[in-house]
């Protein structure tokens, strides 16, 4: 990687010429003036014209729209997010904040979407994205900044943005001045642009931020048309990694998880933009790790592996599959009858998920099922299955809730309100996982030997239908049969 032409300790951008007037204050030792007004000239025109709109440019005017009139009369700012160090000089790979991303396609860092009131007695905002303009020739920013053009490759100019996104286009470094200046209420999503929040400080309160977010996260619990389609993408080409990782198996025996791991990733970066969350997989008694994300243990025949992993699409929707494979193609008899059981309890769930259902009823109808499976194998004594489930113990082996939303974040509108949510109704259009497991943990004295250290998940992606649901994610097997068939043949 080659080391950048930056000052020691580079200071933000403030202004315009700021590149040009650090190299004449010494800070950038070894560059001429001769050469640095032979970098101004000599550069072809780049401008792209009649450029198409983006594919989901229609949605994300609607969405802008609906917010528009949830907040009337109110100035909403919605920052992109900065980039984040990783180390020293560099910095982490940049996603936009999903509430950003959601309203206006974009992706591009140190952006902002700004809705402005319109004038008196007009209802509505005049929406305008607060962008980076190409990187500048005349003064150097272009090849002496680390995030100019030269260094981390074109981005496009404000008339190209416009045309693509939609929205009027202004340079981001106007704004913090505008934002000082403006009067009335404001909103902003909060925990993005500390420089953004630093301008409206005496402008909005946590609260009313609050409001903003929360109504952002609710927004999304039914998907549009556009969503949907990215979402069956991206279980689509899942789908297909989880193959990848299958047809390798002998080579992950033969090293470790990590080969599963980048095995995965592989395909989430040819398809799509990247994974949409750290991948688990957790081979033998990892599995009963809910979060196993090191990836460093043994792969070992005659041990289960289980694989929670999905790829995020270009245009940032992802989706969240698990599937419990023996790593040898052929389940144990105990295994099996683990499997089964989650089997069972997830085709309870999915049954459960339907318009006008509670939230709650896929959960409960897993739950049950798994609880009557405990009870079946004399796990908790003499306790009826309704006396379990009153006090909870079966959890001591099933965890975690049976799903979440889904959609551009894993878990998708996480800040929506409790009524809106777990104890909402399920409408069409909305997308979630079903995800019932057993976990049966290596130190666990209360099972049997032979349970310890099993552990088994089956999750799939659920959108519900106007008549029921569709299975998104539904081009993986899932019955224990069929998963010997199909890694069989994967193997070869």
């Amino acid at each position: 990687m080659s080391e950048e032409l930056t000052p020691e300790n580079p200071e933000p951008e403030t202004e315009e010429a700021e590149p040009i007037k650090q190299r004449k204050n010494g800070l950038y030792p070894g560059i001429s003036d001769e050469l640095a007004e032979n970098m101004k000239s000599g550069w072809a025109d780049t401008e792209l014209h009649g450029l198409e709109p983006i594919a989901q440019a229609e949605h994300t005017a609607d969405r802008r729209a609906a917010l528009s009139a949830r907040f009337p009369g109110e100035r909403l700012v919605i920052p992109s997010g900065n980039l984040k160090t990783r180390s020293n000089d560099t910095e982490y790979a940049f996603r936009a904040s999903t509430e950003y991303a959601y309203l206006t396609g974009d992706q591009t860092h140190d952006s902002v979407l700004v809705l402005e009131p319109k004038g008196a007695g007009e209802a509505g905002h005049e929406a305008t994205i607060y962008l980076l303009p190409r990187s500048d020739r005349e003064n150097g920013e272009f090849w002496l900044n680390g995030q100019g053009e030269l260094w981390v490759g074109r981005r496009h100019s404000l008339s190209e943005a416009e045309q693509m996104l939609g929205i009027p286009a202004k340079d981001v470094r106007e704004l913090p001045a505008a934002l000082t200046e403006a009067t009335g209420p404001v909103r902003n999503v909060r925990g993005h642009d500390a420089g953004i929040e630093s301008a409206l400080t005496d402008k909005v309160t946590a609260e009313r931020d609050e409001e903003l977010r929360v109504y952002l996260s609710e927004a999304r619990l039914v998907k549009d048309a556009f969503e949907i389609a990215e979402l069956q993408k991206a279980c689509e080409i899942t789908a297909r990694g989880f193959e990848d990782v299958v047809k390798v198996l002998d080579k992950a025996e033969a090293t470790s998880e990590r080969y599963i791991e980048g095995t995965f990733f592989l395909r989430a970066r040819i398809e799509g933009n990247d994974i949409g969350y750290g991948s688990i997989c957790a081979a033998g008694p990892h599995a009963t790790t809910l979060h196993w994300v090191r990836n460093d243990g043994a792969v070992r025949s005659g041990e289960l592996l289980l694989l929670d992993a999905g790829v995020e699409t270009n245009d940032l929707y992802t989706a969240d599959v698990t599937r419990t494979l023996p790593i040898s193609g052929t389940f144990t008899p105990l295994q099996r009858k683990i499997y089964d059981a989650v089997y069972e309890a997830q085709e309870a769930g999915i049954a459960a998920v339907k318009p006008g259902a509670d939230y709650r009823d896929f959960h409960d109808a897993a739950q049950r099922v798994l609880t009557e499976k405990l009870v079946e194998w004399g796990l908790l004594g003499d306790l009826s299955v309704d006396k379990v489930l009153e006090l909870g113990l079966q959890r001591r082996w099933t965890l975690h809730g049976t799903g979440h939303m889904l959609g551009m974040d894993v878990h998708d509108c996480a800040a929506a309100r409790t009524e809106a949510y777990v104890n909402g109704v399920l409408e069409p259009g909305v997308c979630l996982t079903v995800e019932p497991g057993l976990y049966f943990q290596a130190d666990d004295l209360t099972v049997p030997e032979e349970y310890r250290g099993i552990g088994v998940r089956i999750e799939d992606d659920i959108l519900v239908t106007e008549d029921g649901n569709r299975n998104l994610s539904d081009q993986l097997p899932r019955r224990a049969d069929d998963v010997e068939a199909w890694m069989a043949r994967l193997k070869g």
